[in-house]
């Protein structure tokens, strides 16, 4: 009886200990759902949304583990989706509560996955008269995921179900960026195509009350605003002015009664903390669909309005300076900084990635075409 019960007590402390191990892997508290999954993942995860090219349908999902303990995976979607493909356009990602969300413009549907990129539910806009613009960009706060639509629409959409529940329409024309800042969406109103095939670029941006999903004030900024970016109670909004042959960035503060300030020429722009980091990647089209770019680097403090024309990154390889940059994202658990850069041709794009002190970390295959956005699971 009493090996019996020393073996059992051995059994309890084994069991206990491998709990304790498991745990001890979740540094935040929020142990990831994968279920389903094909593959075993590391804790920490960098998930890339490749846009590809509009119509031939390959839209992919990249996963790359920034701690070198597991094989990158170009189409994880694919790999963990019995072969499916994410579709035609993949147009914008969010983590939100350990799911991913995409929304993939040219398919026109919005897919909730869990933390390994396996599709638990999706919502097509294709059949609905208010949403057959297309889905473009999203934000996320108190259980709803909120997206813009072409055709002038906000949709409230329930991020557990993926229920559309309420759709503010009547909003402009052609919607783009969207960012939520102290209970309040602001959506950018990019475009609209006259009867006659002509495009005016308008200068608004809408801002939508979340509480009464009403609008509550349209800001003036630079023709046609596009991507619109939520730091440390600053809103970013990037202008694609077109009058100018450049890109505008400026600063949206809600805390200013929504003053909207110039800070320059942009094409990018990323942020962790008070810092934005901006990329101004000018673009020479002439002998397309070969291209070339002048990049510039620069930071803003936001807190001070101090800009650093210096570059921040420190030791670049010298071919990223005419690439096209297509992004640039920042993790906010650790500040490493990864800019993607596209040919627009048929072949994939490169990330490379630097430490938060501007150190080149390494450059590597981002698994398609034209990597349009990033995201980071701690």
């Amino acid at each position: 009886m009493k090996v019996r019960s020393l073996f059992y007590g051995l059994l309890c402390v084994l069991a206990l200990g491998t709990m304790l191990v498991s745990c001890s892997d979740d540094d935040n508290g929020e142990v990831w759902d994968d279920n389903g999954s094909t593959v075993s993942l590391p804790r920490e995860r960098v998930y890339i949304l490749n846009e590809g090219t509009m119509g031939y349908n390959n839209a992919t999902l990249a996963f790359y583990a920034p701690n070198g303990d597991a094989d990158f995976i170009s189409d994880i979607y694919k790999l963990q989706n019995n072969g499916a493909s994410l579709g035609d356009t993949g147009q914008d990602m969010l983590e939100y509560d350990g799911c991913i969300y995409i929304s993939v413009y040219g398919s026109n549907y919005l897919a909730k996955l869990n933390a390994a990129g396996v599709e638990q539910a999706r919502v097509s806009f294709v059949d609905d008269a208010d949403l057959s613009g297309g889905i473009r960009y999203m934000a996320a706060e108190d259980g709803y995921i909120y997206a813009s639509f072409y055709g002038g629409v906000v949709a409230k959409i329930n991020a557990n179900t993926l229920q559309v529940e309420n759709k503010l329409t009547g909003l402009g024309s052609n919607l783009e960026g969207v960012a939520i800042e102290d209970g309040r969406l602001y959506v950018a109103n990019s475009y609209t195509v006259t009867p006659d095939g002509q495009y005016v670029y308008n200068t608004d941006v809408f801002v939508v009350d979340l509480r009464t999903f009403t609008l509550a004030d349209t800001l003036k900024v630079v023709q046609n605003p596009n991507m619109l970016l939520e730091e440390d109670d600053h809103v970013c909004l990037i202008s694609w002015d077109y009058s100018r042959e450049q890109y505008v960035l400026q600063l949206i503060e809600p805390q200013q009664d929504n003053r909207v300030t110039e800070l320059g020429y942009a094409s990018h722009v990323a942020a962790n903390g008070n810092m934005l980091y901006v990329v101004d990647s000018r673009v020479d089209y002439s002998n397309w669909p070969e291209t070339s770019a002048n990049n510039t680097f620069y930071t803003y403090n936001v807190n001070t309005n101090a800009k650093d024309e210096t570059s921040f990154l420190k030791d670049a390889p010298q071919e990223l300076a005419t690439e096209v940059v297509y992004m640039i994202e920042v993790n906010d658990d650790n500040g490493d900084i990864y800019i993607g850069t596209t040919g627009h041709s048929n072949q994939n794009g490169n990330v490379y990635r630097f430490r938060n002190d501007g150190t080149f970390v390494e450059k590597f295959d981002g698994g398609g075409q034209n990597p349009k956005t990033a995201i980071f699971m701690d």
